[in-house]
């Protein structure tokens, strides 16, 4: 009998607790809470839909001016409409810009654009290809583009945390592992 009300007590004790959690979750308020002006999803304007990618091939004489980072920017004007040549991400081109050899030159320039735009992605420059068909060779992030890509981190150098560095650079894996006592020695019995 004493077991039983031992049980009834400790059942009695156990809703009581359950109770006391459930009660607060089961009356909190289920909108999202408030946050600042500007970061939730819903306050975001919805970006501009883009136009499809247009094909065009111009002729002109490619120009060479600076952005306002000194980075170097290449133009064409053809037909009365200027149009700002791109090879790719200046970041990436540095200095070694492949359109950088047609500087001054009259030449025939392929390549897709969007309405309402006068950026112009070169694909062919007098029928020849700036890069390979594919995935460009900036693509695949600053691990795999390197120290030149905006996003890289020095820890990148060596590896990503966590990933692990191998049992040469654990720590604890570089303690001097000789000893000159002989009685550590375990080979000795």
């Amino acid at each position: 009998m004493v077991v039983s009300r031992r049980l009834q007590i400790l059942a009695v004790v156990g809703v009581i607790a359950a109770l006391a959690i459930a009660i607060p979750v089961m009356g909190a308020d289920p909108s999202p809470s408030a946050s600042a002006p500007g970061q939730s999803k819903q306050d975001k304007a919805p970006k501009p839909k883009k136009g499809p990618e247009l094909t065009i091939t111009v002729q002109g004489t490619v120009e060479q001016t600076t952005d306002a980072k000194g980075r170097p920017t290449f133009t064409m004007t053809a037909d009365g409409k200027t149009w700002t040549l791109s090879a790719g991400p200046k970041w990436f081109w540095g200095d070694k810009n492949p359109l950088k050899a047609y500087v001054g030159k009259s030449v025939a320039v392929a390549g897709t654009y969007r309405a309402d735009s006068t950026d112009l992605d070169v694909r062919t420059i007098d029928g020849t290809a700036l890069r390979d068909d594919g995935k460009p060779p900036w693509a695949g992030g600053p691990k795999v583009v390197g120290s030149t890509h905006p996003g890289w981190k020095a820890w990148m150098a060596d590896a990503k945390p966590g990933k692990g560095n191998g049992r040469e650079t654990a720590p604890g894996q570089t303690k001097d592992k000789t000893t000159d006592d002989p009685a550590d020695d375990p080979t000795d019995d």
